[in-house]
């Protein structure tokens, strides 16, 4: 089916040119002999009028045109006489693809964010949605884009994984096991096949434990040892039974490694690519971001615009500390050297610098195994970037290259080393200094699109009870 996009056509000054256009009914009102159409095909968040006579049409044919139906228009398109459009269709020929009843939820009202998560499937017809998908689309091309423009090789890493990259134990489990057949078969041991006490998973389709994935991270780095640059875009998954605006089960992470990279380095790079992204989505999302900016955000634009330009402030855990205990102010979570900072007192760093503040070297004890040791024996060269409205929006760290360092910090966060010798023995073998970090892409389109909670930035999101679509 041969048809032009309405995001071409609205650009288009080919008057009286013959075209075709498909798309979903988002109103029809008129009169006695005409019908005005607002159609909309997805491809911009505005629509296009689509002029109908009846007397040409006949009444039969366009009642099926109601809201949420999807047609097939062919007609002449022209300049509009009408205001807010520069060009509308006098239509031909009107096929109506597929039929919208009365019940369909989606009419010409307001609804609430709430209502329509509950309507996931077709939330994406609607204005928001449109706008935070495109966006979501467009961020994730210009993530690419950076990194292969810097000379980065994009690696998959595996979504299986018989590893815990954060070493939280927060997983979901893969197996091949059929529970409920196995529990009705042997109920005395829960239905598993037991060893020593233990499931056995020997007996099962990988012949050990496995997982979805928390992080691409040690992966990517086994990529880096290779080829240098590498990063990794994916899903990721926390068995994290959370019910908050900021957390998903499911959700995408961008996780670049770099050999030869130190922690300044690794700063540099997330910040040049957070600025990158955001530009780029300022000059080609430009009518997705005004929408959201006058429906949900009036300070989106200037927040974005701000942050683009702007040079991110780095400091150390100790001066955050020293800055959030001098500033007077009585934090819900008390503040002492060697607590793991809250959103509160990131905001409040964020909003003291008046730009994005990267904090680098965190105590040890609160940050995972594998990030390189400072000479005090206190702190690791850890970074995370803190952002306005979001507060954390990146995690990284130097890594730890010493074979026997990170060994030792392995065990003595308990960690099973049978289960990393792999990771252990890219540092005996050719180590070198090297770095990285984590991007969540949900947490990113959330400051980008001004929205309040992260399962209205990602189509289907995973939450605990909510698999339904």
């Amino acid at each position: 089916m041969v048809h032009t996009k309405i995001i071409d056509l609205l650009g288009s000054t080919e008057y009286n040119k013959e075209v075709t256009v498909n798309g979903w009914v988002r109103s029809r009102r008129g009169a006695k002999s005409v019908a005005f159409i607002a159609l909309n095909d997805g491809s911009i968040i505005h629509t296009i009028q689509v002029v109908a006579e009846i007397a040409k049409f006949g009444e039969e044919v366009l009642k099926g045109v109601t809201t949420g139906a999807c047609i097939s228009v062919t007609g002449k398109l022209v300049q509009s006489q009408g205001q807010g459009q520069s060009v509308e269709i006098q239509a031909e020929k009107i096929s109506i693809l597929g039929t919208a009843d009365e019940t369909y939820p989606l009419q010409k009202k307001g609804h609430t964010l709430e209502f329509l998560r509950d309507i996931a499937h077709l939330r994406p017809r609607t204005n928001t949605f449109g706008a935070i998908l495109r966006l979501r689309h467009h961020i994730s091309f210009a993530i690419h884009k950076f990194f292969n423009d810097k000379g980065f090789f994009y690696l998959h890493t595996p979504i299986i994984t018989g590893s815990d990259a954060e070493g939280a134990g927060e997983m979901f489990h893969v197996t091949t096991f059929d529970l409920n057949k196995l529990a009705s078969a042997n109920p005395s041991s829960g239905g598993l096949p037991q060893k020593d006490g233990k499931i056995d998973y020997e007996r099962d389709f990988f012949g050990k434990e496995t997982n979805l994935t928390v992080s691409g991270q040690l992966e990517g780095e086994l990529g880096a040892m290779g080829v240098g640059l590498i990063y990794t875009f994916g899903p990721t998954f926390r068995a994290e039974n959370s019910n908050t605006p900021r957390h998903l089960a499911e959700f995408w992470m961008i996780e670049p490694e770099m050999a030869f990279h130190e922690i300044d380095d690794n700063m540099d790079v997330a910040e040049s690519m957070l600025k990158y992204v955001i530009s780029y989505v300022l000059e080609i999302c430009k009518d997705d971001l005004a929408f959201l900016c006058e429906h949900y955000d009036k300070e989106l634009l200037n927040r974005l615009n701000r942050v683009a330009k702007s040079t991110f402030k780095r400091i150390t855990y100790t001066d955050g500390i020293d800055i959030l205990l001098k500033s007077g102010k009585k934090f819900e979570f008390p503040v002492s050297w060697g607590i793991d900072m809250q959103r509160e007192h990131e905001n409040f760093l964020v909003e003291n610098f008046g730009v994005p503040v990267i904090v680098t070297n965190y105590p040890k004890d609160i940050k995972a195994f594998y990030m390189k040791q400072n000479e005090d024996g206190k702190t690791v060269r850890g970074m995370d970037v803190l952002f306005p409205y979001v507060g954390e929006i990146i995690g990284g760290s130097q890594r730890e290259e010493n074979y026997d360092k990170l060994l030792s910090r392995i065990k003595e966060m308990n960690i099973p080393e049978k289960d990393l010798w792999w990771y252990l023995e890219t540092r005996k073998f050719g180590t070198c200094p090297h770095s990285g970090f984590g991007l969540g892409l949900e947490r990113l389109v959330l400051f980008i699109s001004g929205m309040t909670n992260v399962r209205d930035v990602i189509p289907f999101p995973r939450t605990p009870k909510n698999a339904e679509f």
